[in-house]
């Protein structure tokens, strides 16, 4: 028999969080952002929860575009890092992807190709990765109508930097940026609102907002969790208790004795490590739960074990399900304990975890 370590993917959930997101962007339309494997989620069976809510799609690249196409769904899917190389335009355009022109390479591909996707343009507001400044854009566009693809050009999309920070002045001073630089185009569509934007209070959301981790219930703005904003998980994270001890006051548990009994204490084992995508770096008092009972973990975690504080849950036994995160336990939380995010959590399980959809 395998071992019962398993990721519980709530579908409901997922519509729940998108049904928000698209209540939050108003007149904008919500495009769902599916990359990364749905965020760790599967992307094949997320897109297809969202295909009766979703009018259109946001990934990455080429490939995660084609397994949306696999599950058979024929909604448009935007390429938010464009192509990577030429023949990817004759691809986007037989599939009808729509992929987001960020360069000039991008652009002589598209113009020496004879099939012309849908496209978008990525404008560098201020975030500074990818994307052509305000100011190129007019030679971009005298270069668009050069070589007859005006009315292939859907729109113009840009990345905020700070959208997870309220206090920050950034998000604002991206916008009128943005709007400045694409005023010469009132005909074409904008895109600017990733997940934080949804929840920052009269930020313009414009056509299309781009939710993302407040999907799969990860709060995208600091100081709040995910259930704070109205969001409902949608992995919890199970494995099993697989063994309970006492350990006597001055013992030491796991590598390195990172931690040391001050008191005679339940102590249990968990089929659960870094092998698994659980972060080595939650140490002692990252919440977990068992029994509907709020526990900690004790000294580093190992490849395939964790080592947690019953003290809580007197009752656990050998076998009962431990929550590292979900309903009980908020991801963002076990997140903060391991100083990153809940978007590095959730796409960091490995393929050794089963999915399991309800």
């Amino acid at each position: 028999m395998p071992r019962s370590t398993i990721a519980r993917i709530d579908l409901q959930a997922l519509r729940h969080n998108y049904a928000l997101a698209q209540k939050l962007a108003g007149s904008a339309r919500a495009m769902a952002v599916v990359k990364a494997d749905g965020y760790g989620h599967g992307i094949r069976p997320v897109a297809l929860a969202l295909a009766e809510m979703a009018p259109k799609y946001a990934v990455a690249c080429l490939e995660e575009a084609l397994a949306i196409r696999d599950a058979g769904l024929r909604q448009p899917v935007v390429l938010l890092q464009g192509m990577h190389e030429a023949g990817d335009v004759r691809d986007c355009s037989a599939h009808d992807f729509e992929p987001v022109l960020h360069c000039s390479t991008q652009l002589n591909w598209l113009a020496q190709s004879e099939s012309r996707p849908e496209f978008w343009l990525k404008v560098n507001s201020g975030m500074n990765r990818l994307g052509f400044r305000p100011a190129e854009l007019p030679e971009v566009m005298a270069a668009i109508d050069a070589m007859g693809a005006r009315s292939r050009l859907l729109g113009f999309v840009t990345h905020f930097a700070c959208a997870d920070d309220p206090a920050s002045a950034r998000t604002a001073e991206q916008t009128e940026c943005f709007v400045r630089g694409t005023a010469a185009w009132p005909d074409l569509m904008r895109s600017v609102g990733n997940s934080a934007a949804h929840f920052l209070p009269d930020q313009p959301l414009f056509d299309w907002s781009r939710p993302g981790i407040m999907l799969y219930g990860g709060s995208p703005s600091l100081g709040k969790i995910g259930p704070e904003l109205g969001l409902q998980p949608v992995m919890t994270l199970e494995a099993p208790l697989l063994s309970t001890r006492i350990v006597k006051a001055g013992e030491a548990v796991g590598y390195g004795s990172a931690w040391v009994a001050e008191r005679e204490t339940l102590m249990g084992m968990v089929a659960i490590g870094y092998g698994d995508g659980y972060p080595r770096h939650a140490g002692t008092d990252t919440p977990a739960a068992v029994r509907g009972q709020r526990i900690r973990l004790i000294g580093r975690v190992s490849m395939d074990m964790l080592a947690v504080d019953l003290t809580n849950a007197p009752d656990a036994r050998p076998g009962d399900a431990v929550e590292l995160w979900g309903r009980t336990v908020g991801v963002d939380e076990v997140a903060a304990c391991a100083n990153t995010i809940s978007y590095e959590l959730m796409t960091g399980i490995t393929a050794r975890v089963p999915r399991e959809y309800r």
